[in-house]
């Protein structure tokens, strides 16, 4: 069992919550001009780094399929909370179509992988 996809999709995310900790501002500049809610995000952001860094160990590193299906469902759920709730908070349309662009594309490509990668274990 190697779900080469879903440890993938995995890695990339921990890349991006690394990223959300090095520059945790790149979530208030998207959403808002605002400097006090700018910090607000800051603090998110790096919510997020940890969370995603956090579930990405098991979608990386876990040994079995159900310890990789749960990581990559919750990821899925989190990504689809995500937008929703980032959504509603963009100043702009062109903020709102980037976040939901990032957020669904995200759940929509881990959930590929995961039914891809399901699909070739059952063989």
């Amino acid at each position: 069992m190697t779900f080469a996809l879903t440890r993938f999709m995995s890695t990339a995310t921990a890349s991006y919550g690394v990223y959300a900790l090095v520059n945790p501002r790149h979530l208030g500049n998207l959403l808002t001009s605002d400097r006090k809610k700018q910090d607000s995000f800051d603090v998110l952001a790096r919510t997020y780094g940890g969370r995603d860094l956090a579930l990405s160990a098991f979608g990386i590193f876990g040994r079995s399929e159900k310890v990789l299906t749960a990581a990559m469902l919750l990821r899925i759920a989190m990504d689809l909370t995500d937008a929703a709730v980032l959504s509603r908070e963009a100043e702009s349309d062109e903020a709102r179509t980037m976040v939901l662009g990032a957020t669904l594309g995200w759940a929509s490509l881990n959930a590929l992988a995961l039914m891809v990668d399901r699909r070739r274990a059952r063989r």
